[in-house]
């Protein structure tokens, strides 16, 4: 392997990581100047006995020192269609919930239409880098069956390709295609 500078690593490593499809959630949680939150995509399955999960914070956004401090976060993972969420959440404006649709029976900030939700309780902080990663015990969580979601590959936002529906669209097509 030849050498690079860790600037240059560090550009291929992001590029890298950006083909590595994901799904997009939006994390909150309550402080007693109401709900913080922020986008990511950095959260994945810790045990299942007990329920547990992950979600990684940077260091310098003030929903990492809210979830420390509250010792609660709910993920609500994004259905196609939800970019805008996205994109409000992983923007730095003043109220990132003004407007936005949120279930009415959970105390934490759960997206309204999401795909599927976690609410959890905190067990562990431990230091990643740049970031902070949370551990979480699942304390309430629930899916939509029939909801597509939200993926992010390459800088991009998509949804699932379902073969099945590309082939009854295009015998769809052929058929009125022949009449």
């Amino acid at each position: 392997m030849g050498t690079s500078t860790a600037q240059d690593m560090s550009v291929v490593y992001r590029g890298a990581m950006s083909r590595f499809s994901t799904g997009v959630t939006i994390v909150t949680t309550r402080t007693p100047n109401g709900p913080a939150g922020m986008t990511a995509s950095a959260v994945a399955s810790v045990s299942l006995d007990p329920l547990m999960l992950l979600v990684c914070v940077g260091n310098t956004l003030a929903t990492r020192d809210a979830i420390s401090g509250s010792g609660v976060f709910a993920v609500s993972v994004l259905a196609r269609g939800q970019e805008h969420h996205a994109l409000r959440f992983a923007s730095r404006c003043d109220d990132k919930f003004a407007g936005m649709g949120l279930r009415a029976d959970h105390e934490l900030p759960v997206v309204e239409g999401a795909v599927a939700y976690f609410a959890c309780e905190v067990r562990e902080e431990v230091a990643g880098g740049d970031h902070t990663i949370f551990i979480g015990k699942v304390v309430s969580c629930g899916y939509e069956a029939e909801s597509d979601p939200l993926v992010y590959f390459a800088g991009r936002f998509g949804s699932l390709c379902d073969p099945r529906s590309h082939a009854q669209l295009a015998f769809d097509w052929q058929l009125s295609a022949s009449i």
